[in-house]
């Protein structure tokens, strides 16, 4: 919904000591979007004559103040950047938007409904970087971004990985949400910008011929990808991500957004008065053990070295088969293991990925139960003996997994 126009009907306003005209700017999907262009004084008394510039209305600056459900344009003499959205939510039945989250959120659809009505309620509220992935097509991955641009409107922004690395940022640090389509952003500098990003109370925004400016920042990140193993750069132990696999829909609407716009009154409205199935157990509000996936797990352990990740997988077979709360190994044990399955290693590789990956260090000489795979696959005990063994417990096998997270 377009702000409304002052009182005199006049669409310009002044914010400081410059002249806005406030326009509706079409789009190529036969909407239009709100935009204030600045405008030529002199224009503006050539058109309307001098004493027409004093009825315009006056802000003293900008100001953005997320709102969905209590919004207003002035607040204290300054103009509010944050949009208004333009669905008035009212009681109605959605399912066409209920069966879409079903797919998008499958077994975690109670932690998505959460996700959405915090969006919309608490829009201040800081929330995980949602990465949808999915190597197969027709998913819905695009089509939910889509629907999050119904919602919210102006308000949300469709980035490009180009401009997450741009320095030129002022165009997005006002907006709830910022989503890349088909994102990439597997560089260290990137993983760190936007980890950083997600829990920043300020940004630095800058524009193309402005000085950079301290701004607030409230912005979550949705990202999608058809890359399942490496889309952007994650490490064990990493508390800001839910990343969930998409499979394709089993259904071709093409009217599925139609369908879903013109439920949004009704999802709205539950969302107004449903209540949270979650409590707010950390700084992205959900406790990291409740986003824990196997999709996230794949592109941590894609992120290790091939030696580091079959270490991982042999631990965790050995634990799983013989159900183990800790496994006790020598460096002899592993390397041998990593040999079975086709990866050569040395013993100082192995321990160096044991002290600095993993913070494990070896026991003074201790009898042990060993114990092996074979080439098979198959899980042997082997006899007993003493050296100097290092202990993984099952909560730390977790962490370095991504199962959970403190």
């Amino acid at each position: 919904m377009c702000a409304k126009m002052s009182e005199n009907g006049s669409p310009y306003l002044r914010v400081g000591t410059t002249i806005y005209k406030r326009v509706r700017q079409p789009l190529s999907s036969g909407r239009s979007i709100e935009t204030l262009i600045p405008w030529n004084i002199e224009t503006l008394r050539q058109d309307y004559g001098k004493d027409y510039i004093a009825q315009i209305p006056k802000y003293d600056g900008f100001c953005t103040i997320p709102s969905h459900t209590d919004y207003r344009r002035e607040i204290d003499g300054f103009l509010n950047r944050y949009e208004p959205i333009s669905t008035v939510p009212a009681e109605g039945e959605f399912p066409h938007i209920r069966d879409f989250l079903v797919h998008i959120f499958g077994e975690q659809q109670e932690l998505g409904y959460d996700y959405l009505q915090l969006l919309y309620l608490r829009p201040l509220q800081r929330l995980p970087i949602l990465l949808l992935v999915s190597g197969e097509r027709n998913t819905g991955k695009t089509t939910f971004l889509n629907f999050l641009k119904l919602i919210f409107e102006a308000n949300m922004t469709f980035n490009t990985n180009e401009d997450f690395r741009s320095q030129f940022n002022d165009d997005w640090t006002g907006k709830l949400l910022v989503c890349v389509d088909e994102v990439l952003l597997n560089r260290r500098e990137d993983s760190e910008r936007i980890k950083n990003l997600s829990t920043a109370r300020s940004y630095k925004a800058e524009a193309k011929g402005r000085d950079r400016r301290e701004v607030e920042f409230f912005g979550k990140f949705v990202l999608c990808s058809n890359n399942e193993r490496n889309p952007v750069l994650i490490e064990a132990g990493e508390t800001r991500y839910w990343v969930r696999r998409v499979p394709p829909l089993t259904q071709d609407n093409q009217n599925l957004l139609v369908d879903m716009r013109r439920e949004l009154p009704g999802f709205l409205f539950f969302l107004l008065h449903r209540e949270l199935s979650t409590k707010e157990e950390s700084r992205m509000w959900f406790a990291p053990r409740l986003l824990a996936t196997e999709a996230l797990r794949r592109i941590i352990l894609y992120n290790r070295g091939k030696t580091e990740a079959e270490m991982l997988s042999i631990a965790r077979e050995i634990m799983e088969a013989e159900n183990l709360a800790e496994y006790r190994f020598d460096v002899n044990d592993m390397v041998n293991m990593l040999e079975v399955r086709g990866i050569r290693s040395d013993h100082p590789t192995v321990r160096r990925i044991l002290a600095e990956s993993w913070g494990l260090s070896p026991a003074p000489p201790t009898y042990y139960q060993r114990y092996t795979i074979t080439y098979n696959g198959e899980i042997q005990r082997l006899d007993s003996k003493t050296a100097r063994v290092y202990t993984l417990t099952r909560e730390r096998l977790d962490e370095l997994l991504g199962d959970t997270a403190a």
